[in-house]
């Protein structure tokens, strides 16, 4: 792609986020979503192939009518109330169908059926693009909402996230599929503590994006898709195996690494406020998610491959981009659970 064109397209997307970050107008906010889609539609169907096509077209399809969505719920609650701020959402017919319009575009279940498809069909750079920054205006809309939503919907949504994301990832042998059931299971994860603690919403937000990132940058410098690929990794780079099994167990949620402190914190705000059966359920259903992640790390550290050679050449991974963007990534997802105190200070 054409240099200055990917330069247009990404800033158009940091505008459309910054849009609707800004704006608590809903008609603003409604732009900054369209912008968001109209930017990213190019990077998804650069390459041409048909599945990126049919990938970019189910994606299109979904969040315009997931923005469709929006724009009637948002106008329905001007009728009512006369006027358009986020903040004076008192029907809740208004509510109900903005909450269901921002699921859709996040990829909550049971909204999430085109989100493992077109993840599937784009490659891993615009699948990293997909998996986080596209998630931050929908996010903040949610998050400005939320109060003015029932409760009930929203651990509902969270509960069927979570397991739906355990449940769908268990049977794929596609990296990208796994990518987006462990990014469907992670909302879910978000949502259900948005109406008692909103600021662990945006914990467990940043900690995914980087886990996320540290996950699709790792695929992308060894060039792998397949878990069959993942085993191949440790014969060229043994330290890099070693790293992508760590982040992997992160995402997973397990201690003592940056995956563990969000779902750490959450239990402990979900038993605080007396819902003990709730926090057994996101426990349980995060025992799903923990054994596809280990499905991979077993995969990737504990079987030699039979297409391995003895040969010098394969013995290195060449590659020619940044390493940078991935050692920050990965450091992040892996050592930032000591910090769980200065980071909630922060976030209050």
């Amino acid at each position: 792609m054409n240099p200055y064109v990917l330069a247009i397209l990404l800033s158009s997307l940091g505008l459309g986020t910054t849009l609707t970050f800004a704006s608590s107008h809903w008609l603003l906010a409604w732009m900054g979503l369209k912008y968001t889609t109209l930017a990213i539609i190019p990077l998804m169907a650069q390459h041409h192939h048909p599945r990126a096509v049919e990938a970019t077209t189910k994606y299109f399809l979904t969040q315009a009518t997931a923005a469709a969505m929006i724009m009637f719920a948002s106008t329905t609650n001007a009728w009512i109330t006369g006027e358009w701020d986020m903040n004076n959402m008192s029907s809740p017919v208004a509510s109900t169908m903005i909450i269901t319009a921002l699921a859709l575009k996040i990829g909550l279940a049971p909204m999430h059926f085109w989100m493992p498809e077109v993840l599937q069909g784009l490659d891993l750079l615009t699948g990293l693009i997909l998996s986080t920054w596209q998630k931050l205006a929908p996010f903040a809309l949610i998050i400005q909402t939320a109060q003015a939503v029932d409760p009930a919907l929203l651990t509902a949504l969270g509960i069927t996230s979570t397991l739906v994301g355990g449940w769908g990832g268990l049977n794929q042998t596609q990296l990208r599929k796994i990518l987006a059931y462990s990014s469907i299971a992670h909302m879910g994860w978000m949502i259900i503590i948005l109406q008692y603690a909103p600021q662990l919403t945006l914990v467990a937000l940043g900690a995914y994006i980087f886990m996320t990132s540290a996950a699709f940058l790792t695929l992308k410098t060894s060039a792998a898709t397949k878990i069959n690929t993942l085993s191949m990794i440790w014969s060229k780079s043994p330290i890099l195996t070693t790293t992508t099994a760590l982040v992997l167990l992160s995402l997973g949620g397990l201690p003592p690494l940056t995956g563990f402190m969000p779902k750490w914190l959450i239990l402990q705000e979900l038993a605080k406020q007396n819902l003990p059966i709730t926090a057994t359920i996101m426990a349980l259903a995060a025992l799903l998610s923990l054994y596809f992640y280990l499905r991979l790390c077993y995969a990737m550290t504990l079987t030699i491959s039979p297409n391995t050679t003895n040969s010098i050449t394969p013995w290195r991974t060449q590659t020619t981009q940044s390493s940078l963007p991935l050692t920050l990534s990965t450091t992040i997802a892996l050592g930032l659970l000591p910090m769980t105190p200065a980071i909630l200070m922060l976030a209050t």
